[in-house]
């Protein structure tokens, strides 16, 4: 069965830093692009960040940009996301998400592996 599995989340202070890690199970991801998307309460789910299978394009939401840090382990089939100055308006569930097309993976055409989801946290 493939899957790909969050791990990392929980309860922060504005202003801590927090990392998740994705690892792939059940087949290779190292040809797919992968990254990370979050849902709000009550909000649609958003895409934060991605990088390709190359290494070399990433993408990152206007809202995270220069706080957050994707990278990954292709040999590992793994993907982390670094987040520092964490705000409240950041808790959310964080996926994981892997797709073959690399344009497709920021947008709502994405299609390929969805993870569970892992629960952030940033109270006071």
């Amino acid at each position: 069965q493939v899957q790909l599995v969050e791990s990392g989340g929980g309860w922060v202070q504005p202003g801590s830093s927090l990392r998740l890690s994705c690892v792939g199970i059940g087949r290779s991801f190292e040809y797919f692009s992968m990254g990370w998307w979050r849902q709000a309460p009550g909000k649609e789910r958003e895409f934060v960040a991605s990088l390709d299978f190359r290494g070399t394009n990433y993408q990152y939401s206007d809202s995270v940009k220069g706080r957050f840090v994707i990278s990954r382990d292709r040999s590992a089939n793994t993907v982390d996301l670094q987040m520092n100055s964490l705000r409240p308006e950041d808790t959310a569930v964080y996926y994981c998400a892997a797709d073959p097309i690399d344009v497709r993976i920021s947008t709502s055409q994405m299609k390929g592996y969805w993870g569970q989801g892992t629960q952030v946290t940033v109270s006071s």
